[in-house]
């Protein structure tokens, strides 16, 4: 699976690394234009980074012309990432009969972790 047809994510470089039914692991690259001041990781970018992970996890639960939305989405960013390769895995924790529950964790090029998150995504 790709996110070529999510134009956002293929700009900012995320990649689907593994995808299995209500689990998915991305990643992205960081580069000097997905930066904030003093060389951090920009906030929008990591959370476009979870989103992303959150929204392919749920994808392969799905029925075949079942959309989803986000309805909600907290992060803690724990610790500022500056460089490498920033990894997100996110697992569906409750999937009812109109709200999903997702929860992921962010990882550093060290493999450290670096933000949590929890969304809730309504099925249309």
């Amino acid at each position: 699976m790709t996110l070529d047809h999510v134009p956002f994510a293929k700009l900012l470089g995320i990649e689907v690394d593994s995808v299995e039914p209500g689990h998915a692991v991305l990643s992205m690259k960081l580069r000097d234009d997905l930066m904030r001041n003093n060389g951090i990781a920009h906030g929008g970018a990591i959370a476009t980074l979870i989103d992303s992970a959150m929204a392919i996890a749920i994808m392969a639960l799905l029925e075949e012309n079942e959309r989803t939305v986000t309805v909600d989405l907290t992060i803690h960013y724990l610790r500022a990432i500056s460089e490498g390769t920033t990894r997100a895995s996110a697992r569906v924790v409750r999937a009812g009969r109109r709200v999903i529950t997702v929860s992921a964790e962010l990882f550093d090029h060290n493999e450290k972790l670096s933000a949590t998150a929890i969304s809730t995504y309504l099925r249309m």
